[in-house]
């Protein structure tokens, strides 16, 4: 499957341009976007979310690829984003101004609670 970039309507250089303006001002944020940004999102989202605000991000089990083996049958479009989920989930759990559940409901949502 070809990754057509035309057809998403990227919101990360919105965000980015939002300015200080919105700084710390949400109490809830929701991303489901393109996983490829999805670190990029974060860096921005911890930003604009408030102290006991929490940031949602969405399909974070990937088809279950998360947790299957590297020479696993994947289709082309899971494989290739992979990676990008598997990159994000990693880094939400190392990230000290977060506490994190991840909720196994539908293609997996984790929640993020900023605790600083």
């Amino acid at each position: 499957m070809d990754i057509n970039r035309e057809n998403y309507e990227l919101g990360l250089p919105i965000i980015q341009n939002a300015g200080g303006k919105y700084h710390g001002t949400f109490d809830f944020i929701f991303v489901d976007a393109d996983k490829d940004n999805y670190l990029n999102y974060h860096k921005r989202m911890i930003e604009l979310v408030k102290d006991g605000g929490v940031i949602g991000y969405d399909n974070t089990l990937w088809n279950g690829s998360v947790v299957a083996p590297p020479d696993a049958p994947l289709m082309n479009y899971v494989r290739f984003y992979r990676d990008f989920v598997l990159e994000l989930n990693m880094a939400l759990t190392v990230d000290p101004r977060i506490e994190i559940c991840q909720l196994p409901v539908g293609d997996g949502i984790t929640l993020c609670r900023r605790i600083s």
